[in-house]
């Protein structure tokens, strides 16, 4: 459990660290804002440093198919919001072509 969620902190750290450094680069931050990402990102650097590499355990494994796992399922392509217009031409042909059917029987 322990190991866990030093993976768990590490991967944290690094997202954090990838935020700050989009921040440090942003044309738009300013000069405090950026002093604060560069600060921080020393920070974080620090910590990464004192955490180690991976213990090459099974946990590492677990925690890469989990990881790899959630891209899977968000890979697949989202369904469009709203039909395209042929969608509605075709229901309208099926109703139309079962108008005229049930009026030429009759």
């Amino acid at each position: 459990m322990r190991a866990n969620g030093i993976v768990g902190s590490v991967a944290a750290l690094r997202r954090k660290l990838r935020a700050i450094a989009a921040v440090a680069q942003d044309a738009g931050a300013t000069a405090p804002e950026k002093e604060n990402a560069a600060a921080l990102k020393k920070r974080l650097e620090e910590r990464l440093r004192e955490t180690g590499a991976p213990a090459g355990d099974w946990t590492d494994s677990a925690f890469r198919l989990g990881r790899w796992a959630k891209k899977i399922r968000k890979s697949a392509a989202p369904a469009p919001a709203e039909a395209d217009w042929t969608e509605h031409a075709r229901s309208l042909g099926k109703a139309a072509r079962r108008a005229y059917k049930k009026w030429s029987s009759e």
